[in-house]
């Protein structure tokens, strides 16, 4: 971490502000989004020039969706829903339309939404007519009463909505109930059959400081007894809060549950930054009287990019010394977008206003 502040022999004489970060201006509006597609073991040699083109093609439509919104000063939410919905209607992701089949056949989503402005939640899980989760995620943060609601109960609350039904069958794909076949088959485990995580998420900064995050999927193939995983559990593969960061994750949802890997790294993120805004003010000179020469303002610290980069892998690898695997994205209101992954590769895009704009699919470097 880095501290920037004017040098005591300048601020004796006034109120100076932090030097400048390369190109930042802390009150000029700035915005940072980025989504993913899910992680695991994603190889170039075991995909088509077609197919990543494909897939390259599918991001950068929901990465375009989202910075168009928040380029023309919209909110972070509406940026999040929109990248969000424009993937669970892409048979690629394992969310909505393409989702994986439960072991009895059917189809069932799951999906958050977080608003980092009050931390206002909604999240669903076992839906099965709702072609877009995401938004009735949104309904039910709207709406207040509740954060969670699962299955029947769920799909109740969305008869009082305006939102699209579809019958289940609407989201199946050959591809994925080839999975199903095969894993009941060949006795294998989803990790065997999904090979990756689909699932896809969006995190967003707009330009009046607020963030929003968001997940949507399909679970793993062949779950049972109602099982759930992290995208729907606030906290653990969604979270927001203004004052640290937005987080959406895709992994092995049981070992992101036991390590609250969405909060943990807000949590982290806010504990560091409080800590440099302590240690800063801490070391402004002092009179006779014990009044300070000058003010740190808040606004004149931030946190670099490598250091939200190394909490997010910090946490992680606490993922992965669990024996669990996937990846995060991450905005802050410092302004970088970060992806952590421990697996081969994740479908990933993130673009800023300080113009950095990137579709990935593999490892480091891509």
């Amino acid at each position: 971490m880095r501290f920037r502040f004017a040098l005591a022999l300048v601020a004796a004489l006034f109120a100076a502000p932090a030097m400048a970060q390369d190109g930042y201006d802390p009150g000029e509006p700035r915005w940072s989004f980025a989504i993913h597609g899910g992680a695991g073991t994603i190889l170039r040699e075991n995909m088509s020039a077609e197919q990543e083109a494909q897939y390259r093609a599918a991001l950068d439509a929901a990465l375009q969706a989202g910075e168009n919104i928040l380029r023309d000063g919209g909110s972070a939410m509406d940026a999040v829903t929109a990248a969000i919905t424009l993937m669970e209607d892409d048979p690629r992701f394992n969310a909505g339309r393409g989702a994986v089949f439960t072991w009895d056949g059917t189809i069932e989503h799951d999906a958050a939404l977080m608003d980092g402005r009050d931390r206002a939640a909604g999240a669903v899980t076992g839906t099965s007519t709702v072609r877009h989760p995401i938004l009735l995620a949104q309904e039910v943060m709207r709406d207040g009463r509740h954060v969670f609601l699962s299955g029947a109960g769920a799909e109740t609350f969305a008869d009082g909505t305006d939102l699209e039904r579809v019958e289940n069958d609407w989201f199946a794909t050959e591809a994925r109930r080839r999975s199903l076949e095969r894993m009941k088959a060949e006795q294998l485990s989803a990790i065997d059959v999904d090979i990756k995580f689909g699932t896809v998420g969006a995190v967003a900064l707009d330009m009046e400081g607020n963030l929003a995050a968001g997940t949507s999927t399909g679970g793993m193939t062949g779950k049972r007894w109602g099982r759930i995983g992290d995208a729907p559990v606030i906290g653990a593969g969604t979270y927001a809060d203004n004052r640290s960061c937005a987080v959406s994750a895709t992994g092995w949802g049981e070992f992101f549950i036991r390590v609250g890997v969405a909060q943990e790294i807000c949590t982290r993120l806010r504990f560091a930054w409080d800590t440099m805004l302590a240690e800063a003010e801490a070391s402004v000179p002092r009179d006779e009287a014990g009044v300070p020469e000058y003010v740190i303002h808040a606004s004149e610290l931030w946190l670099e990019a490598e250091d939200i980069q190394a909490i997010a892998d910090d946490v992680l690898a606490e993922v992965e010394g669990l024996g669990g695997d996937g990846g995060v994205i991450v905005v802050s209101p410092f302004g970088p977008a970060i992806f952590s992954f421990n697996t081969p590769g994740m479908y990933r895009g993130r673009a800023t206003s300080a113009g950095q704009r990137e579709i990935a699919i593999y490892g480091e470097g891509d």
